[in-house]
């Protein structure tokens, strides 16, 4: 296990956005390791976790895009079943709340990362020492 800074990213929801921030990150030599987005009637949240977040934060910035960092935690994941239902309650245990989370599998399917958001990093830290 390990933290990363997640970038969110609050952008107009319109058709070609998402794609103009995806090719600057992308012309800046900037890859998105990880990836969500959420949607209201009139922006959306991008919340994505890429290998250079300072530059990505500076680059956003200096095209008027509207960036929020975060501290997340990154968990390699097995793909069996029960895995989240051990994790999820491993952390309501100790009073950590799971604000949100998205992550995907290998190609293989056989492991998986899983981002999350949430209350206390710290103590989800030291709790949760086996990922």
């Amino acid at each position: 296990m390990q933290t990363a800074r997640q970038l969110s990213i609050f952008l107009k929801n319109r058709p070609g956005t998402l794609a103009d921030v995806c090719k600057h990150l992308h012309e800046e030599g900037i890859s998105i390791l990880g990836f969500s987005v959420s949607d209201t009637v009139d922006h959306a949240v991008v919340r994505v976790v890429v290998d250079e977040p300072m530059r990505a934060i500076h680059l956003l910035g200096n095209a008027g895009v509207l960036v929020v960092e975060n501290d997340i935690l990154v968990l390699d994941l097995v793909n069996e079943p029960g895995q989240l239902a051990k994790l999820g309650r491993k952390l309501s245990d100790h009073s950590v709340n799971i604000d949100y989370a998205y992550g995907g599998l290998a190609r293989d399917a056989s492991m998986g990362v899983l981002y999350v958001r949430v209350s206390d990093v710290k103590k989800a830290k030291d709790i949760l020492t086996e990922y």
